[in-house]
């Protein structure tokens, strides 16, 4: 495991492609103990992306899963839920990039993660914010690459 400026901080990195799993592979590179929770019937679509691959190993998987630990837990069901509040006791920051409202949906907003552990930081990666006209919306790289006019620019 790394070491580094971060070095005794605990990460619980949520969500799937892109965008938290480099937030959270950003903190791992600095030495931060960073846990991946991956659905158990939906892991993270990173682990089969990409053409590299070697014996079924995916390489774009294994720069952003560098420096962390997997887990499975059903956020969406109660013992899931339970498992993941006793790990917010006992760490320091929560990465996610769902989409506004998912983790209220499942009863684990940051009022119900505050009242586990009062000095959590909560960090909440979306396309278009939490609040406003667009929050809804998916946020990929390819959707503001095209509403920025990047797309065209770069064919």
């Amino acid at each position: 495991m790394n070491t580094g400026a971060l070095d005794g901080i605990r990460v619980l990195e949520l969500g799937t492609l892109i965008s938290g799993p480099f937030a959270g592979r950003l903190l791992g590179d600095m030495g931060a103990d960073v846990i991946k929770i991956e659905l158990p019937s939906n892991p993270d679509p990173l682990r089969t992306w990409g053409q590299a691959e070697l014996d079924g190993h995916h390489f774009f998987w294994t720069v952003h899963a560098r420096n962390k630990k997997a887990i499975t837990l059903d956020l969406r069901a109660e013992r899931g839920r339970e498992l993941f509040l006793e790990l917010v006791e006992r760490s320091d920051i929560i990465v996610e990039n769902f989409r506004p409202g998912t983790l209220e949906k499942w009863n684990l907003g940051y009022d119900v993660l505050h009242d586990r552990n009062k000095g959590i930081i909560l960090v909440r990666v979306s396309g278009y914010g939490q609040t406003g006209p667009e929050a809804a919306k998916a946020g990929y790289a390819s959707v503001a690459e095209a509403a920025s006019g990047l797309r065209h620019m770069n064919g």
